[in-house]
């Protein structure tokens, strides 16, 4: 149910200047990025403007220029619940989904809860584990407070995504992680029927359980498809050209 308490997600509607081609494409980013950083930087929200596509650009609760935005629970089914207030307010019809990292946990999810809001599903940098849900907060805070070393390395390496964005606000990002833990991803809980395309670099460590996600949705009968980057991590895949173009291609599919 979409109540009064829905979080308002920061949202920005970027028109196309050319003829509209297709649905409107909804971009989730990823944690400790923001709609900005995570895809107008690496150049996407151009790309699809430029093949006639409309874009919404979210930023996630704990992100963006206004981390601390939103009151309440940010577990993810209150961003799901958001995400789809977005959708249904805009009155666009089902949109094409693209997340990347976090954000393709939470596109996972969205697409799976909101069949009729998804027209397609692509997924980038995608895990079948929920790295943040083991994250350790009071190390991390000790860290910053202190620098006192962090002897947990899934948090230490979270932080260094953290660190490398000068703008991110800690406390905020901690506040996602906590409301995240309530609800660790289950891809098996519920399983999205919207065609699907799953994208990481080989390289990419945070994604080699993306495997565990075809098979689930071959298994649910869903129709998917893979593209792994040559040579491409969990940072430099979000800019490739062949990403870009595969999408589109999937999207017009």
């Amino acid at each position: 149910m979409i109540g009064s308490m829905t979080l308002d997600l920061n949202l920005r509607v970027i028109r196309t200047n050319s003829e509209v081609s297709g649905p409107s494409v909804l971009l989730i980013h990823g944690f400790a990025s923001s709609g900005e950083s995570n895809w107008e930087r690496a150049r996407w929200t151009n790309y699809f403007t430029d093949h006639g596509r409309n874009v919404l650009l979210v930023d996630l609760p704990g992100h963006g220029t206004d981390p601390h935005r939103n009151e309440g629970s940010w577990a993810p089914s209150q961003i799901r619940q958001a995400l789809a207030a977005i959708v249904i307010d805009l009155d666009e019809g089902p949109v094409d989904v693209l997340g990347y990292s976090l954000g393709s946990r939470l596109a996972w999810e969205f697409a799976a809860w909101n069949p009729d809001l998804v027209e397609h599903l692509v997924m980038g940098g995608p895990g079948a584990n929920d790295m943040l849900a083991g994250f350790e907060i009071e190390q991390a805070r000790k860290f910053l407070a202190s620098g006192e070393e962090i002897n947990d390395d899934l948090t230490a390496s979270i932080m260094q995504i953290v660190a490398a964005e000068p703008s991110n606000d800690a406390e905020a990002l901690f506040k996602l992680i906590e409301g995240i833990k309530t609800e660790p991803f289950e891809p098996e809980s519920k399983i999205p029927s919207t065609p699907t395309l799953l994208v990481a670099g080989d390289l990419d460590d945070l994604a080699t359980t993306m495997p565990q996600l075809r098979r689930l949705l071959k298994n649910a009968g869903t129709r998917n498809e893979v593209l792994w980057l040559a040579g491409r991590n969990h940072a430099n895949a979000v800019t490739s050209r062949e990403f870009k173009e595969k999408t589109l291609e999937f999207l017009g599919a």
